[in-house]
């Protein structure tokens, strides 16, 4: 058994990751940035520290033997600054904490089809953070997840959000062209709890996706499969919708997709179909008839009893 930090602990991933770890063994520490109780089991241990803020983590690795690092934001309003500092900068504070304290094994949650692009500020930070991680010198493995669909995601949320806005048609950004293959978060959860256990992950990285590839049109089919909804799937210009997207980002109104994630759509989201099976010794399931947790809110899919898709 090991003792685990786990930063982001209770964002999407990490309410999947900290069971799939308590169910093999592991004590799980979580690091919050405020002294709140843990929302996951009683026996999970919250420790106040900040990624952002290399000196509070230097504590929150007292006694620990590795750390999940899950931390990250998708988007900002600030030009990617935001980004840079939570992505890239929280990464290299969490490693260079870890190297003072002695912590060696690291698993760092990526990002599937991310590049170092000035012009994508997710993917550059992302990007720059695996970078971190890999010229280290800890023991690291690195997870590439494609889009990750279950209770409480963000992807697949925001869709069926424009879908019950839409008074009879649903858009899609440009053609509806580019892929993905999504996964669900408790297949991810289950990589995670295999990496601690198995030294043959040490420095390695790993594309995580579902057994099929999906268009972003396929996906907004299937969206409204899983609400029953009959639409019209409209293209729209991605330069009309980042005009838009612009205006909402330079005024802090809420929109579903931000000026940065339209530019990332230039790069297929997709990798390897046969890794997980004979790597993790499962097979990830698959998205179709798996999406009914949207007819519920999203606070409804958070709460434990009915996380069930």
């Amino acid at each position: 058994m090991s003792t685990i930090l786990v930063t982001g602990a209770s964002g999407f991933v990490g309410r999947s990751a900290v069971p799939a770890l308590l169910g093999a063994g592991h004590r799980v520490v979580a690091l919050a940035r405020t002294p709140t109780p843990s929302e996951h089991q009683v026996d999970v241990e919250t420790r106040t520290g900040d990624i952002t803020q290399r000196d509070t983590l230097g504590p929150a690795l007292a006694g620990v033997d590795a750390v999940l690092h899950l931390a990250a934001i998708p988007r900002d309003y600030r030009n990617g600054a935001d980004l840079r500092l939570v992505n890239t900068e929280g990464t290299r504070n969490v490693v260079e904490a870890m190297k003072t304290a002695g912590v060696q094994r690291l698993v760092h949650m990526g990002a599937m089809g991310v590049e170092d692009d000035p012009e994508l500020h997710y993917a550059s930070s992302k990007a720059k953070a695996e970078t971190l991680v890999r010229e280290s010198g800890l023991d690291w493995t690195i997870l590439k997840p494609s889009l990750q669909f279950g209770p409480g995601d963000g992807f697949f949320n925001i869709i069926a959000d424009l879908v019950r806005l839409s008074p009879g048609v649903v858009p899609v950004p440009g053609r509806g062209k580019s892929r993905f293959q999504p996964i669900h978060v408790e297949d991810v959860a289950r990589v995670v709890a295999a990496s601690f256990s198995d030294p043959g992950t040490f420095r390695q990285s790993f594309e995580l996706g579902g057994p099929r590839y999906w268009t972003y049109r396929e996906i907004t089919q299937e969206v409204l499969r899983a609400l029953d909804k009959r639409r019209a799937i409209l293209p729209m210009p991605v330069p009309l919708i980042r005009l838009v997207a612009g205006v909402s980002e330079r005024i802090h109104l809420p929109f579903p997709v931000a000026t940065d994630q339209l530019r990332q759509l230039k790069l297929d989201n997709i990798g390897p179909l046969d890794l997980i099976e004979p790597r993790f010794g499962f097979r990830p399931r698959p998205m179709e008839g798996a999406l009914g947790y949207l007819r519920r809110s999203r606070r409804q899919q958070r709460e434990p009893s009915r996380a069930a898709a």
